[in-house]
């Protein structure tokens, strides 16, 4: 995979793990079971209205709190194909690299982008493009090393792979 595209979900600074994933839901490590809960104490509307391939930007320390996997593993099992943020919390941005979901910080991109606009990120040159109001940004491309792993849906796939 070296793009996604999708609709966009946007949130604001410090969405913590407790909000992607309830605590209450930690008993399962099903992604399905995961992905039916995710964001719902945040966005009720979330899982109901997220269609695979969709984008979610968020502002300033997404992913802050706990350190579990199960958080970044419940967007993508939703269907998120990228999350754009200004900056991550370094623990959720490690455990979204080893589960397989694109992150992408760019400033400038998450304050400019709105709920529903359409984005294209190109993973090989970091451009992400604001289909909806005709605008782009330079987001970090993706490391050779960081799309393999990616490509092969996380770190353990990867390295089986080998």
């Amino acid at each position: 995979m070296k793009a996604a595209k999708g609709t966009v979900f946007k949130y604001g600074d410090n969405v913590d793990t407790d909000v992607i994933i309830p605590a209450r839901y930690l008993n399962s490590s099903d992604p399905s079971e995961l992905a039916a809960h995710c964001m719902e104490d945040i966005d009720k509307d979330f899982i109901s209205k997220v269609q695979n391939g969709d984008i979610m930007v968020a502002t300033k320390n997404f992913g802050c709190g706990s350190s579990r996997e199960h958080a970044p593993i419940a967007i993508k099992a939703a269907g998120i194909s990228c999350v754009i943020a200004e900056t991550f919390a370094r623990i959720f941005y490690r455990n979204a690299i080893n589960i397989g979901l694109p992150i992408i910080e760019c400033p400038e991109a998450a304050k400019a982008i709105e709920a529903g606009d359409v984005v294209e990120v190109n993973f090989d040159t970091g451009v992400i493009m604001d289909i909806t109001k005709g605008t782009s940004y330079k987001g970090q491309a993706f490391p050779a090393f960081m799309q393999k792993i990616i490509a092969a849906e996380g770190l353990v796939n990867y390295i089986n792979q080998k």
